[in-house]
């Protein structure tokens, strides 16, 4: 009913910018567009580079509109133009997303807030862009380290004085303001409409060619590195659901001028670790059961940076509403069981995740059960 629905909304001469498009959001994006008859323009930062491109022409081969790929860097402002022209809307994913805080901020920071406000004004340069939708993140929402049972929304936003070293979070929250800042800003004939998306820790299957974050925890508790749990929480959300929200509100009226969290479920590390083990176990995976003491984490995190923002997060719970999500933009999240387990065999399909002997896929074309 959903893809019905998103297809309605359809304009049958829409060309839909999608930046960043070989990213693990983008990927889901671009194939619901397509999915839904939608044109879409692609960006990449290197049409030559075969994992980025392959996975993308092989989304959805029977799509009414071939999907087209341009090159075009958020470090470098030549070829956004012609990137954006001929398109109505433009759904912004690109962002910079490092597996741990670089030394020099600038890294993340500058090309997040710069990159974001070049795609941006490229729109207002070229004109004829309706709406555009920014991917952001619940880290431009809050830093995490929130008492138990704190619930926010599309209200709150990160504390940029915070003492914690999160980068990418900050780089998030800038680049955000940034962009609300500049349309507010612009001319009237220049004008076009933003709304942004703020998912959490996005789980669900992986279509890209190229693991993430999101695939990095997953694939510790799967190979037991560390063969420890971290007393964590997670507040979680699938793929799927973010990809369907930059859909929905890249036409929906009421989406226009609006944050929309997507974050309906939190699972802590522990949780994880047992539904994977579950489904898992008779495959040959034997996801960890101890959790580590926090006083261990305090004193390794001595001696590796990357664990001092890790032990300010233990036994914090943070939960976010989810109104927007079902009531503005009509979405029914994934159960979290199934975005974790679906994650975890597409990567193992895509060799993210080691291949452990006794493997095999049920839900394989043609599987058998052990």
């Amino acid at each position: 009913m959903r893809q019905v629905l998103i297809f309605y909304n359809c304009l049958p001469l829409t060309e839909v910018l999608v930046t960043g498009s070989s990213g693990y959001i983008a990927t889901h994006i671009v194939k619901q567009l397509l999915e839904a008859g939608y044109k879409v323009r692609g960006t990449v930062r290197s049409l030559s580079n075969p994992k980025k491109v392959t996975p993308l022409k092989e989304l959805c081969p029977n799509a009414a509109h071939e999907l087209e790929l341009v090159e075009a860097d958020l470090t470098k402002k030549q070829g956004w133009k012609e990137a954006v022209r001929g398109c109505t809307h433009v759904l912004h994913t690109a962002s910079p997303f490092p597996s741990q805080n670089p030394r020099d901020d600038d890294e993340i920071l500058k090309p997040a807030v710069e990159g974001t406000l070049t795609v941006l004004q490229a729109c207002a340069d070229v004109g004829g862009v309706q709406r555009v939708v920014i991917t952001s993140s619940c880290a431009a929402v809050t830093d995490m380290v929130n008492p138990k049972g704190t619930v926010l929304d599309e209200s709150s936003w990160r504390n940029l004085e915070s003492p914690l070293k999160d980068t990418y979070g900050k780089s998030k929250a800038l680049a955000e303001k940034a962009a609300w800042d500049f349309v507010e800003k612009l001319p009237e004939g220049s004008k076009f409409e933003l709304a942004t998306i703020n998912p959490s820790l996005v789980l669900g299957p992986v279509l890209c060619g190229t693991p993430g974050t999101s695939v990095d925890i997953i694939k510790r508790i799967m190979e037991r590195n560390p063969p420890l749990l971290l007393k964590f929480n997670f507040p979680v959300c699938d793929v799927r659901d973010v990809a369907r929200a930059h859909v929905v509100a890249m036409t929906l009226p009421e989406a226009a001028g609006h944050r929309h969290i997507v974050s309906p479920y939190t699972l802590w590390y522990s949780e994880m670790s047992d539904i994977l083990a579950k489904e898992f176990r008779d495959k040959g995976y034997k996801p960890p059961t101890t959790t580590a003491p926090k006083l261990l984490l305090q004193v390794a995190s001595v001696f590796d940076r990357a664990l001092k923002y890790a032990v300010a997060l233990v036994d914090c719970k943070t939960e976010f509403k989810d109104t927007r999500l079902r009531q503005v933009l009509g979405i029914t999240p994934y159960d979290p069981k199934d975005s974790l387990i679906d994650m975890a065999y597409s990567c193992i399909e895509r060799g993210f995740i080691v291949r452990k002997k006794g493997y095999f896929n049920p839900n394989a074309e043609g599987a058998t059960s052990k």
